[in-house]
């Protein structure tokens, strides 16, 4: 199959020409055998390396030459950040934008399969789709097991279990010998699927995708499912998206990679996979049995050259690879890696002891655009005695807001939606509104609302009302309580007018129609100190695919409560152990480590248990790390 761009498309001076406008230096070989190649492969690309870069000009360049009206690119990533970030950057050049628009798709795996598979497969079979979401949809689940008494053998079930309700909540669906089956959140059911809490369950979950409630993983099941049923679908697929580039490969679940391999796995099919398998912490590769076609193949492309950092950052990160052995190669500004060291009465010193360090070692125009960052593997505490064991125990006044994002509050997912307005996407807009106000609707009143194509649009009509309505919605301001609270009294108006709402239920949805100020700043908790300079906190997870000026890694106890992720790290790094060697526990903590490591430019720190890190103290000051007492405080 001939891909439809010609043929000078990613010649060298054509690349040239983009990359100095855009600020891009290609000095290595590496990123010229990336940006040049027209065939399926696989590119394995250390963090700071630019892989990001490379892909939004590989993409205008294909797309300045693209040739075909009716067949395009497919860009899909794991993360909506990620994708936001590529749509970003192929922005700034008219070429670029077409790659937003028919015949093109830039999306999540998610997306992709949900548009052109499950979504289909699901209309086909007449239900009305109310949500794809695993909060809406825990949410659905539980409130059906305690108000219908018809599952009532399956709620004793539940009652006695300490997991029970959680097996209902996370029910989701497999595709197991071609046919569409129940499993629990650890893939199995915990009884016979026969008997009568495991026919419940079925019927359950069942009566809730007839309802139009799906998880997010229901949509793969669904979507293998339909392929296995309609073949031709796959074909179509492949043939009209003949070029494929998956962008942070590494996180794409077994599942997500079976599917794409149905889909994509054409040998007239140019696919690209662009990732870095020692950050897939997003996937349990341990528990899993690879793939052939799993991430990254035999002999793939390498991006070892980082600009992100320098030498000493780099040399740490290159111990640090658990999953593929990689030698980075830093060439971006000299920093410093340094180790604070705390007992039981200084923990509270340590983030201030950090933040002076960060003034002594990090230009200040620096901190003053980037504020340095504190990261933890885990936010909160577990039951365990020992101390600190979490990011609160350094910093008690820590809140996380990451659980407002589930927030079944309207103008909490109107806020989200009106991004896509400012991206210059009005249709996602509108949809992700009027699919709020359906969740809004659901959760107050149990019944559903009609999807947004199905309501009319006829003058006068409740239907027409509401499209205005949620142009306002989109285009007032929000933040105006007295706006907010006008635009919710036309919308108390026009909802009996689309739906059943009696005087009870008219109660609860008025619930999720208030007025909540917008958090500042709306993601993450900021620590304070005396001084003009504020660091954020957040977890590991979260800071994945930022850019620091510096970092501190704060020493956590892990889930099992047993060992303490960065003493146990740095004391294989100071035996010169390889981490690949360590037990499963470990090298879950040294990938997590990895990616935190590989954030900052200027300055890497970690806070260790002085007592714990004493006997590798030696060898840690001999690879030239900074070693600092924390004070009292």
């Amino acid at each position: 199959m001939m891909v439809p761009f010609a043929p000078d498309a990613l010649a060298k001076d054509k690349a040239e020409a983009l990359a100095a406008q855009r600020g891009l230096e290609l000095t290595h070989p590496q990123q010229w055998d990336f940006l040049q190649s027209a065939e399926s492969l696989d590119l394995q690309a250390a963090p700071g390396s630019g892989k990001t870069s490379l892909i939004s000009l590989k993409l205008t360049l294909l797309a300045q030459a693209w040739t075909s009206t009716t067949r395009g690119i497919v860009v899909l990533s794991h993360t909506n950040t990620a994708k936001d970030e590529i749509t970003h950057r192929v922005s700034d050049s008219p070429a670029g934008r077409r790659l937003l628009a028919f015949p093109h798709f830039i999306g999540t795996i998610q997306s992709f399969t949900n548009t052109f598979l499950a979504l289909p497969a699901l209309r086909s079979r007449g239900i009305d789709i109310q949500a794809v979401d695993d909060a809406a949809y825990e949410h659905a689940a539980l409130r059906l097991l305690d108000n219908n008494r018809s599952f009532f053998k399956l709620k004793a079930y539940a009652e006695r279990r300490r997991d029970g309700r959680d097996l209902v909540a996370g029910a989701h669906y497999i595709c197991d010998a071609g046919e569409l089956t129940v499993a629990g959140p650890a893939g199995t059911l915990p009884f016979k699927s026969t008997s009568p809490s495991g026919q419940q369950l079925i019927r359950l979950k069942n009566d809730l995708a007839d309802q139009g409630l799906f998880r997010y993983s229901d949509m793969f099941a669904v979507a293998e499912h339909h392929l296995l049923r309609h073949p031709d679908i796959a074909q179509a697929a492949a043939h009209r998206f003949p070029f494929v580039l998956l962008d942070e490969m590494q996180d794409t679940s077994d599942v997500q990679q079976h599917l794409l391999d149905q889909i994509f796995g054409s040998a007239g099919t140019v696919v690209q996979r662009v990732g870095d398998v020692n950050q897939g912490i997003f996937t349990d590769r341990a528990t899993t049995h690879a793939r052939p076609s799993a991430f990254p193949v035999p002999g793939a492309a390498q991006l070892p050259v980082s600009r992100r950092f320098g030498t000493e950052i780099a040399d740490l990160a290159s111990l640090l690879t658990v999953q593929r052995r990689q030698t980075i190669d830093g060439a971006g500004p000299q920093g410093t890696i340094a180790l604070l060291l705390f007992d039981d009465d200084c923990v509270a010193g340590v983030i201030p002891a950090f933040e002076r360090l960060a003034r002594e070692t990090v230009p200040a125009h620096l901190l003053a655009t980037a504020p340095p960052r504190v990261l933890a593997s885990r936010l909160a505490p577990g039951t365990a005695q020992a101390f600190p064991q979490s990011l609160t125990c350094y910093l008690p006044t820590f809140t996380s807001q990451s659980a407002a994002q589930a927030a079944p509050e309207l103008i909490t997912a109107v806020r989200s939606a009106r991004a896509h307005l400012a991206a210059g996407d009005r249709r996602t807009a509108t949809v992700q509104t009027w699919d709020a106000v359906r969740r809004a609707f659901r959760q107050g009143s149990g019944s559903a609302l009609p999807v947004l194509q199905r309501i009319e649009r006829g003058a006068a009509s409740a239907g027409l009302q509401m499209r205005v309505l949620l142009h306002d919605l989109l285009s007032a301001d929000i933040d105006d309580p007295s706006q907010w609270n006008a635009l919710m009294g036309r919308l108390r108006e026009v909802l009996p007018q689309l739906g059943d709402v009696s005087p009870r239920t008219a109660s609860r949805i008025d619930d999720l129609l208030r007025h909540i100020p917008r958090l500042v700043p709306p993601a993450e908790a900021v620590v304070e100190n005396a001084a003009p300079m504020t660091s954020v906190a957040t977890s590991i997870q979260r800071a994945k695919g930022e850019t620091h000026a510096a970092t501190l890694i704060l020493e956590c106890l892990d889930s099992r409560g047993r060992k303490y992720d960065v003493h146990e790290t740095l004391a294989l790094v100071a035996q010169s152990k390889d981490v690949a060697d360590a037990p499963i526990t470990l090298r879950k903590a040294a990938q997590l480590l990895f990616v935190g490591a590989t954030r900052p430019t200027h300055l890497l720190a970690f806070a260790a248990h002085q007592s714990r890190i004493e006997p590798h103290l030696k060898a840690l000051r001999a690879r030239g790390w900074l070693v600092q007492s924390v004070p009292a405080v």
